[in-house]
């Protein structure tokens, strides 16, 4: 052989030329259409992917029906492999197992027998060791596969056919949800109730411009294998099913649980869709751990078949609602099931429909399931019917019929012939045995010959009549609905719908056991609070040359607030103050008091209360108390003073009118409207002096009058208020005969 012959057929030839982006373009889209098609995507129609409707259409071959015995997940997973799907078998047997774990589908497909894994995230045992068959749902999924219902086409083969779609008179798609990544795109579609999901599409048979709003009255939200709360607000659920992408939040169902003396636990007896029990015990007990969770001191596992998490508070005192609360915002004891409904239209499209989109999807391939299974049924009728008026034909002449199989030759033909029968007709008599030939058979075949063609004429109306078929899509749903509607074990809704609580946490004031106390104030600044509320202070000792400034009943859980001489207010923790053995500690070791001012005065923040702040000058103002809580030991400043110049008051607003005495021992009146409300500043004149300054001041309602307490303790006061009345800032006059020489409207 020459060489010229070996350059132009061996190894000399030119290679083939290709470029590489759209060599990789090519080979990447095939790759992302097959994933997309093949293995991520579920049809629509029957909410299947391939390796499910090829595991459900091997069972039946193999008559794995629910009636039936149990056979090895191993044989069901061998003849996937070998028949239908070209994949690994460890992958083939993970779909069987979901199909058949009661926490992961909300209506099983598969009745597994043996260790089928636990919600605590075990995996299932090999597939030697288990067994499985059908349930009801699966074969409602193949309920007239053989009657020409659905496309099939060749295995990956060509020795098998497989079908394209399931007939599905079960809708799967929404009932058991599906979840998927593809290239590009994803899907994931959590389980709903069957029996909603009927009423659904009954609606939308009757209403086929029905709006999503109307059909999320059927379908409020998900139906989750699991239970749990749903907490997603309605109308976030009706935008997300309209067009087919949202979410929703749920949570664990939990129950209070007394134990005696006070003493509780929480019981969690339902946790969120795909959750692993295990693995949310360890992120709990991880987080107390870390000292993320102070509200929490224990978490047991005491789940049997039914889901049993205890919790245990740190104290009776932590609210339970506050405690779930916490564990809501920080644990997988709430999660989001998110709704992407990316589905395969026609078994080809991949595309995102809403809940009327699905829906309608599934109720045009059931009528066309309904069409086709009519037409197959017609077809074998009116075979059936031929074949019956040839046996009639051939019991009204029997005797010739006879003769003619005897004596002649060629029978069929002859019988053709003669009775001008069929080929079909002649090879059915033919054909028949000896024994029916009764006279008892013949009124048999004439009943069913008529049977037969009631059925017939019916079938033709019912192909003829697009109300027909709708009539009878119709009954078929309401007989799904029945057989797993909310009246079945299976069918009862697990999810309930609930409100979420929005409330502020706070960690530091939830760890409190709430107990009453009364605070008690030194004129030396020493602090402390003593158990209980107490009205006798006599007997409270105090160091040498030291007496009670002021006490206020309290809780452990509230907050002190002093107001001191220079126009600050410092706040303290009632929780943080030492307790009552010995004389307590001095304030200003609690806060940064100057040397040379002193705290005028103490009460409990009370949310949304005011007072009026006032200075020896005679400036005040009003003051929400809100505004005057410090969040450090600086104190806030709230009244402006300079020296000499100090703040000596702060009384509660109550009522409509000021009273204020000045040390001049003028009493002057004036509306409370003429003083304004600010956050901080010097204010405005409240009174006016020539000598001395402001002694004391306090608001009331003029309907009532003013009071105030004299020096033997005796409330007094008067209902005429004219001669005392005045504008803001003016002098004002003697104050009325009786009232206290100390100047103040009640005693320290």
């Amino acid at each position: 052989m020459s060489n010229d012959t070996i350059d132009n057929n061996g190894a000399g030839a030119e290679p083939e030329t290709i470029e590489l982006r759209t060599a990789l373009e090519e080979r990447y889209l095939s790759y992302a259409l097959s994933t997309i098609m093949h293995r991520a995507l579920p049809d629509v129609r029957d909410g299947l992917k391939p390796v499910h409707r090829r595991l459900l259409y091997a069972m039946q071959q193999l008559r794995l029906d629910p009636e039936g015995g149990y056979k090895k997940c191993a044989r069901v997973v061998g003849d996937v492999m070998g028949k239908f799907h070209p994949h690994g078998d460890q992958a083939i047997y993970d779909a069987m197992v979901r199909l058949a774990q009661t926490f992961s589908v909300r209506y099983t497909l598969v009745e597994g027998q043996g260790n089928f894994g636990n919600i605590d995230g075990d995996n299932a045992a090999a597939m030697r060791y288990t067994e499985a068959k059908m349930t009801d749902m699966a074969m409602a999924l193949l309920d007239g596969i053989k009657e020409n219902t659905v496309d099939f086409r060749e295995t990956y083969d060509g020795q098998e056919t497989e079908p394209v779609v399931l007939p599905a008179s079960f809708p799967n798609l929404l009932a058991n949800g599906s979840s998927g990544i593809a290239v590009g795109m994803a899907t994931n579609i959590p389980p709903h109730n069957v029996e909603e999901l009927c009423n659904a599409a009954l609606h939308l048979i009757k209403f086929p411009n029905a709006s999503t709003k109307k059909l999320v009255e059927f379908v409020p939200g998900p139906d989750l294998p699991t239970g749990g709360l749903i907490i997603e607000p309605a109308e976030q659920i009706i935008e997300a099913y309209e067009t087919g992408r949202g979410g929703f939040r749920v949570r664990a169902k939990w129950e209070r649980e007394e134990l005696g003396r006070g003493n509780y636990q929480i019981v969690v007896t339902e946790i969120p869709y795909q959750v692993q029990k295990s693995r949310l015990i360890e992120k709990i007990a991880e987080l107390m751990q870390l000292r993320k969770l102070p509200l929490l001191n224990d978490i047991r596992d005491e789940s049997a078949e039914d889901i049993r998490l205890v919790l245990e508070p740190k104290s009776k005192a932590v609210d339970p609602i506050l405690l779930m609360e916490t564990l809501f915002k920080t644990t997988d004891l709430e999660t989001r099931v998110s709704l992407n409904m990316n589905v395969l239209s026609k078994g080809q499209i991949p595309n995102v429909l809403g809940l009327k989109g699905v829906l309608n999807e599934w109720l045009a391939h059931r009528k066309e399931v309904l069409v086709r299974r009519s037409e197959f049924r017609k077809e074998k009728i009116e075979h059936r019917l031929e074949i019956l008026d040839g046996y009639l034909i051939a019991y009204l002449n029997l005797d010739e019929v006879i003769r003619i199989v005897r004596e002649e030759d060629d029978p069929k033909a002859e019988l053709m012939k003669t009775f001008k029968l069929s080929d079909v007709q002649a090879e059915a008599i033919l054909n028949m045995r000896l024994r029916a030939l009764r006279k008892l058979e013949e009124m048999e075949i004439k009943t069913e010959h008529k049977n037969l063609s009631k059925e017939l004429k019916e079938l033709k109306a019912l192909l003829k009549s697009d109300e027909l078929q709708w009539k009878k899509i119709a009954s078929e749903i309401r007989d799904t609905r029945d057989k797993f509607g909310k009246k079945t074990e299976m069918g009862k809704r697990r999810s309930e719908f609930t409100q979420a609580i929005e409330i502020d946490i706070d960690l530091d004031e939830a760890m409190i056991e709430k107990e009453p106390v009364t605070i008690v104030l030194s004129d030396k600044g020493w602090v402390r609070a003593l158990k209980g509320h107490q009205d006798d202070l006599s007997k409270v000792s105090f160091k040498a040359g030291d007496k009670l400034k002021f006490a206020v009943k309290a809780m452990t859980t509230d907050k002190l607030v002093l107001f001191a001489t220079n126009g600050k207010f410092f706040t303290l923790g009632v929780d943080k103050l030492p307790g009552g053995r010995g004389h307590g500690e001095p304030v200003r070791i609690m806060i940064d008091l100057e040397a040379s001012s002193d705290i005028v005065t103490g009460f409990i923040y009370s949310e949304g209360r005011k007072r009026l702040v006032a200075s020896h000058e005679g400036n005040g103002f009003i003051v929400a108390e809100d505004e005057v809580i410090a969040t450090t030991r600086k104190g806030k400043q709230v009244l402006n003073v300079k020296e000499p110049d100090e703040a000596i008051a702060c009384p509660v607003i109550d009522g409509d009118m000021v009273a204020v005495i000045g040390e001049n021992r003028k009493l002057l009146i004036f509306p409370l409207k003429e003083l304004n409300e600010m956050a901080r500043g010097k204010g405005v004149r409240l009174q006016k002096y020539k000598d001395g300054g402001l002694s004391d001041v306090k608001t009331f309602s003029k309907k009532e009058g003013l009071t105030w307490i004299d020096s033997a303790g005796r409330n007094c006061g008067v209902d005429k208020l004219l001669d005392w009345q005045g504008s803001r800032a003016s002098a004002g006059r003697l104050p009325p005969k009786g009232f206290p020489k100390s100047n103040k409207f009640a005693p320290k």
